[in-house]
């Protein structure tokens, strides 16, 4: 990849999408293309055709998905599985009939089964069951994934996919139901604060753990993929250390000022008992993440006090 690389980010809007924007942004690269979905539905497999012919694209990054957390995934899983498996069809094919150079596609660390080894090598995939709570969007990635493979192994072409940990940061979605564990947090510890709560509900039993990555360090990792000329293959991407969600929910708690106490609400499932990836082989290329769990935290509250004030649309 050089600075005249033509790189089209799909879900520029999300916080994956607006990441890779600002990376690639203050790495030099000038000729970034985006479509807000106004202008481009990725759902619609004309537009798309028609929109990867006009725009001679080089590298495509394919962050583009419907996500949301355990609520979410659970109530909707004919709408998780099958937009995300239009999205993901329609553009890797439109980018293969177009002569992309390279591909990243985006997956996600709930592809792995339920009970898998720790920390979750890649090669732990399809080795047993899913959890069922997210079952729907973890198909839909690792068709996605298989996608990829199978058009390099008939067709030659350089996709490759990486799977990102939990990610927080700027631009999350902070909505309760729609939202992922920390962003829902710290949304829930903000209004508990200001309307002077003494305690914060906390779904499940707090004992799961997670591994939670900045989404500034997943931008960063993918740099380090493409400019090694990596070609193909999955990726895990994560912060490497794992967090008790009733220790995640203390530390927001004292990044926002919260002084009440936590309340587990053991009718809501726990989901997947722990999840830390293996990372060692972003690692052998020299990529680790720098943004520590406190900072990256302290950070994205100030984000979501801003959002408070200046709501925007947080849309993948």
């Amino acid at each position: 990849m050089n600075r005249t690389s033509r790189i089209y980010i799909a879900g520029h809007n999300g916080m994956v999408g607006s990441a890779l924007v600002r990376r690639l942004k203050n790495c030099g690269y000038q000729h970034l293309i985006t479509a807000p979905r106004q202008s481009l539905d990725l759902l619609d497999q004309h537009a798309v055709m028609d929109f990867f012919a006009q725009k001679s694209i080089d590298i495509v990054l394919l962050a583009a998905a419907k996500v949301g957390g355990i609520h979410a995934n659970s109530t909707q899983p004919a709408s998780f599985l099958y937009e995300n498996l239009v999205i993901e069809t329609n553009v890797i094919h439109a980018a293969f009939k177009n002569h992309t150079q390279q591909l990243v596609f985006f997956g996600s660390s709930c592809i792995y089964p339920k009970f898998c080894p720790q920390p979750i090598k890649e090669d732990y995939l399809l080795t047993s069951g899913f959890e069922q709570t997210n079952e729907a969007y973890a198909i839909s990635k690792i068709a996605g994934l298989k996608l990829c493979e199978a058009y390099n192994r008939q067709f030659g072409t350089r996709f490759i996919s990486v799977m990102p940990t939990n990610l927080y940061g700027p631009n999350d979605n902070y909505d309760l139901q729609s939202g992922h564990v920390l962003a829902a947090l710290i949304r829930k510890t903000h209004e508990a604060k200001l309307a002077g709560e003494e305690s914060l509900s906390v779904w499940g039993s707090g004992s799961p753990r997670r591994e939670f990555l900045h989404v500034d360090d997943l931008a960063s990792a993918v740099l380090a993929l493409l400019n090694n000329d990596v070609t193909e293959g999955t990726f895990n991407v994560g912060y490497g250390k794992d967090i008790a969600i009733a220790d995640l929910a203390r530390l927001v708690c004292d990044v926002a000022g919260f002084s009440g106490s936590l309340r587990f609400d053991l009718s809501k499932p726990d989901g997947t008992p722990r999840k830390l990836l293996d990372v060692s082989r972003l690692a052998e290329l020299g990529w680790s993440p720098t943004i520590p769990l406190r900072d990256g935290i302290a950070a994205t509250y100030a984000d979501f006090e801003n959002s408070v004030q200046q709501p925007r649309c947080a849309s993948a």
